[in-house]
Formats: C-alpha cells, sequence, structure tokens
C-alpha cells in the first residue's frame, strides 16, 4: 500500500486514475482466501443447497473486492495527501468490506478449502477449549462493539494518526486494526451461519444505533472544527483547490452521510425483521458440524 507522504505535488488527477499498486500484503491474501473459499463452497453447496447458494460467493467476492479497491486502487495513493480519500479508504474497510464478506457465511467454506492436512491441524487448535473460551470472548458482542470503538478513536487521535501517516509499518497496523475490529463488530450484525449470539436480535438495534453515534460525534468534529487537526496534511503542498482546512472537512461530510447510511441501512433491516415484521427471513437453525474428508 503506497503512502506518498510529501509528493502530493507530484501527483496528478490523470495519473492517480491508474495508480493501482496491486501489494502483495493485500493481493495475496485476498486471492488465497479466493481460492479457499472457492474450494470449500463447491463442496459444501452440495451438502448444504440452501445455506450455500449463488449469492453466498457473490458477497464473499464483494467483500474481497472491495478491500482490493481501498488498498490497491488510486483511493490509496491520494490517501497520502487528501485527508477525504483517507477517509473513504476507512469507511471502505470497516462499512463496506466486512458485512460482504460476512454475507457469505465464509467460515466452512474456507475450512473446507484448505488442504486436509491443514484443515486437521486447524480444526484441532479450533477445538481446543483455551481457543474456544478466547473465540467466544472475542465474539461476544460487547467486546466486538469496545473493540469497534476503540480501534476507531484511538487511531483518529492526532498522535496515532500522525503516526500512520508518516510511518509505512504503522500505516499497514492501522489498517489492519480496523480491518479485524470491523470484522468483530459486524459479526452479530450479518450473524450468517453457523454463528450464533448470546444476545436477541433486536439488540442489535441498539447496537448499532451506538456505533452509528460515536461515528456522528467524530465526523462533527471534523466537519465543523475551525482548525487543522492533523497537521501533515496542513504542511503538504496544495493538490487542487480545497485546502487543508476544507480537505478536513469533506472527510468529515463523508464520514458523517455515507457512514451513517452504512449503519442505517442494517438497522432498519433489523426493526422490520425483529419488530414490524418479525418472521420474515429465515431463522438461522442450528446445522449438524462438518464432518472431516
Amino acid at each position: 500500500m503506497s503512502h506518498p507522504i510529501g509528493s502530493g505535488s507530484e501527483i496528478q488527477g490523470a495519473v492517480e486514475l491508474f495508480a493501482w499498486s496491486f501489494e502483495p500484503a493485500v493481493i495475496i491474501p485476498v486471492a488465497m482466501a479466493a481460492l479457499a473459499y472457492g474450494c470449500g463452497w463447491t463442496t459444501i453447496r452440495h451438502r448444504l443447497p440452501e445455506r450455500f447458494g449463488p449469492q453466498r460467493p457473490a458477497a464473499f467476492a464483494a467483500g474481497l473486492g472491495v478491500v482490493v479497491l481501498a488498498l490497491c486502487s488510486p483511493i490509496d495513493v491520494a490517501a497520502g495527501h487528501r485527508l477525504w480519500a483517507h477517509m473513504v479508504q476507512h469507511m471502505l474497510i470497516m462499512l463496506v468490506a466486512p458485512p460482504f464478506l460476512w454475507a457469505g457465511a465464509p467460515l466452512a467454506p474456507l475450512l473446507l478449502g484448505l488442504p486436509l492436512s491443514v484443515r486437521r491441524v486447524t480444526a484441532d487448535v479450533l477445538a481446543a477449549p483455551t481457543v474456544r473460551r478466547l473465540l467466544d470472548f472475542l465474539t461476544h458482542p460487547t467486546t466486538s462493539w469496545i473493540a469497534f470503538a476503540a480501534a476507531f478513536w484511538i487511531w483518529h487521535l492526532p498522535v496515532a494518526y500522525e503516526l500512520a501517516l508518516t510511518s509505512e509499518p504503522w500505516h499497514h497496523v492501522e489498517h489492519l486494526c480496523f480491518f479485524a475490529a470491523a470484522m468483530l463488530f459486524w459479526r452479530p450484525v450479518i450473524l450468517a451461519w453457523p454463528a450464533r449470539s448470546p444476545w436477541p436480535r433486536w439488540a442489535m438495534i441498539p447496537y448499532l444505533l451506538l456505533a452509528e453515534f460515536q461515528n456522528t460525534i467524530l465526523a462533527a468534529i471534523l466537519t465543523f472544527a475551525d482548525r487543522v487537526i492533523y497537521p501533515t496534511y496542513a504542511a503538504l503542498p496544495p493538490t487542487g483547490a480545497l485546502s487543508a482546512l476544507e480537505d478536513q472537512s469533506l472527510a468529515g461530510v463523508i464520514m458523517w452521510v455515507p457512514g451513517s447510511i452504512a449503519f442505517l441501512l442494517p438497522l432498519l433491516w433489523l426493526v422490520v425483521t425483529t419488530i414490524v415484521a418479525p418472521g420474515t427471513v429465515p431463522r438461522l437453525e442450528a446445522q449438524p458440524a462438518l464432518r472431516r474428508r
């Protein structure tokens, strides 16, 4: 992932249209996930056709595509010297890709797509009591929400954000934290098979409302601030008509409007399916554990 701080004056809009990086640190994991999922889905769709129709791989592929778009496209280049582009990148990583990936119900296909020896070792590790307790803790909605909010606020503090702007390794760490926290956050919302939640479905309504509220707070801070919060952007040479302060306000609007929509759409779906017309969406019933081949 390129992060050309200080080179903004050398990057022109026409060039950025073709500035795809295809970073190995992104492309290799994405390709491996796509391959494993595809192999696993061709097996499990015969066992559970009602659970794994063509919409599942389509959703998973869309999620992987959004990850590539966020981290390898001209958006990543522009994020090095435009806060609004960096905000688009973060929204894609945290609010768009994870719901699509979970909608693909990836756990079973990914496990089945592994080589048999690797699958057996992975299954044994996941079945270990200590690992199960750790996973239960990490995937609990309370932990997921706190992790999401913590990653969101900590990495938008000026000291942490500036660190990510000026250090390529920390920039990768920032994106990894955003993505991991977002995957945890969206899991109980999508709750794709075979996931279970200790909370009732209606509890995801305040879960999303509170997340949207804290998103709105930071968006308002960025939109209405009378000074540049991240000094690096103010120090960069101008790259267009926007000043650094106007760029910051635009970033806040992007977080506020598209960001709020990303929370409100699943929230409305939950209101309809749990309060207005419960039972309209089939309940995710337990299924027998997948046998090892």
